[in-house]
């Protein structure tokens, strides 16, 4: 299945989930009962974060019986020796615990945001009561089960966490989640579209991609894209998306927008050479959606001559901060002098808040055109004959 196709499944799935019972039915219809049983239960192994769960009595086997439309579906759920998967294959082992669930209330509460109504469960199985062995196994199950059905719960783990479960370098050596803490507190929930530039690793296929899954994890509901010039692909999992290309190619940056679609969230955690920076901003900022965000990691390049920084010129525009340094006067374009001041940029005219932390530039998108101060109120000095006739308006 192609990543473009994938997406276009995984979005609808996802908005159809915030939008009732009926519209997750014709969804599920469409998409196929089992393909839509098998996604939820991915989601859930990926919320559960099973590595933490103790050792077990022995192999482990939790099914799914999801049911659909007059038909039941099971999907089973493994674990044995610290290995985790799902899938119709597994181990030979004790009768699994059985967890009864309603398809379409499984798919309201996890992509159906906060509002949605959560999954209860009709029934657990823990095993065969006559069958001390076997119970004891299900009953040892038990924390296994709580994980998973956590996924079902609106239950916000903290990104400096995350970032550590998931190998992200942005809390140490960076210390960048807290910034996004800050930020992407509000959009958490929302149906978004997320791209990062630079997926970690360097050359080794199966490096990086921590940041992607940290991202993923963080936002329930997001699709998230991650851009490298090596080949990323090991990275690839349910709702993230790795692409390779080189981002100093103004024709493959230039078309990301257009392949993506509308963007919510851009991070550019790239090459961090000057050029790259601003290539991507002219390209990728014009590609927000109103209210979305831009940020620029390790803006320490910006002085620093291999990456085409400049410590000397500090407002060279041809480095990463010079450029920034230029875009904050667009914040203020309405208030130029009208005879000294050139059309405004589409910067000027949507950008509209710039917050800079250290090495961390974090810029929002939406529209700057509130219009300027009344034209009565002075812009220059007064005369001496206005001075006089006292028909100057102070500000």
């Amino acid at each position: 299945m192609s990543t473009l196709r994938e997406a276009t499944e995984l979005r609808a799935l996802i908005r159809s989930a915030a939008a009732g019972d009926d519209a997750v039915a014709e969804a599920i219809t469409r998409l196929g009962p089992a393909r839509v049983a098998a996604t939820l239960v991915d989601e859930l192994v990926s919320r559960a974060d099973l590595g933490e769960v103790g050792p077990l009595p022995g192999p482990v086997t939790i099914r799914f019986d999801l049911d659909f439309d007059g038909r039941t579906l099971a999907y089973p759920v493994f674990l044995e020796e610290g290995r985790v998967w799902h899938g119709p294959d597994g181990p030979d082992g004790a009768r699994p615990v059985l967890v009864e669930l309603e398809l379409v209330a499984l798919a309201r509460a996890v992509f159906g945001g906060p509002m949605a109504p959560r999954a209860l469960c009709r029934r657990i199985d823990w095993g065969d009561v006559d069958d001390p062995r076997e119970f004891m196994v299900g009953v040892a199950a038990a924390p296994v089960v709580q994980r998973l059905l956590r996924g079902t719960a609106d239950e916000p783990a903290r990104l400096d966490e995350l970032a550590l479960m998931n190998g992200s370098d942005k809390w140490g050596p960076h210390f960048y989640t807290p910034i996004y803490e800050r930020h992407f507190a509000p959009l958490r929930q929302q149906d978004l579209t997320i791209l990062e530039l630079g997926i970690g690793g360097y050359a080794n296929p199966g490096g990086g991609g921590g940041s992607l899954r940290m991202w993923k994890r963080h936002f329930p509901r997001a699709l998230v894209y991650g851009v490298d010039v090596y080949d990323k692909s090991a990275a690839a999992e349910q709702r993230v998306f790795p692409i390779q290309g080189d981002l100093s190619d103004p024709g493959f940056v230039g078309g990301l927008a257009g392949r993506l679609g509308p963007l919510d969230i851009v991070i550019d955690d790239g090459s961090h050479a000057c050029a790259d920076v601003i290539l991507a901003f002219h390209a990728l900022f014009p590609a927000l959606r109103p209210g979305g965000l831009y940020v620029i990691e390790d803006l320490q390049t910006s002085y620093w001559p291999s990456y085409g920084g400049d410590a000397t010129n500090l407002h060279d525009a041809s480095t990463s901060m010079g450029f920034l340094k230029q875009l904050l006067d667009g914040l203020n374009h309405e208030e130029h002098d009208a005879e000294g001041s050139n059309r405004p940029t589409r910067f000027d005219t949507t950008l509209v808040g710039v917050h800079f932390y250290h090495n961390v530039a974090v810029l929002e998108k939406g529209r700057n055109a509130d219009g300027p101060l009344p034209g009565f109120v002075r812009q220059r000095p007064a005369t001496q004959v206005e001075r006089a006739d006292r028909r100057e308006v102070p500000v």
